[in-house]
């Protein structure tokens, strides 16, 4: 299995840019470590959408895996209680 890239959609990037700078750094190196493998322990996929999450603290990152091109995409970043809405 290859390394995948990583695409972050327009939104997520506002969205992280609102991240406190504390947890800011520990979210994009999970960001980063899904390129390495976009399924590891701990994330869960969606059970409405062909989408997956991962979590750090009360954050969520939800994300879509395109394997037949090595693609992860990040949709969503934000915290628990407005991720899913």
């Amino acid at each position: 299995m290859g390394k995948y890239k990583i695409e972050i959609k327009r939104s997520a990037v506002k969205e992280i840019q609102q991240i406190p700078p504390k947890d800011l750094k520990k979210i994009l190196n999970k960001i980063e470590s899904l390129s390495g493998n976009p399924r590891p322990f701990g994330c869960r996929k969606l059970s409405a959408e062909e989408k997956y999450r991962i979590r750090y603290g009360s954050y969520r990152i939800l994300y879509m895996i395109e394997d037949n091109v090595l693609i992860v995409y990040v949709v969503k970043v934000g915290q628990r209680k407005d991720v899913y809405r």
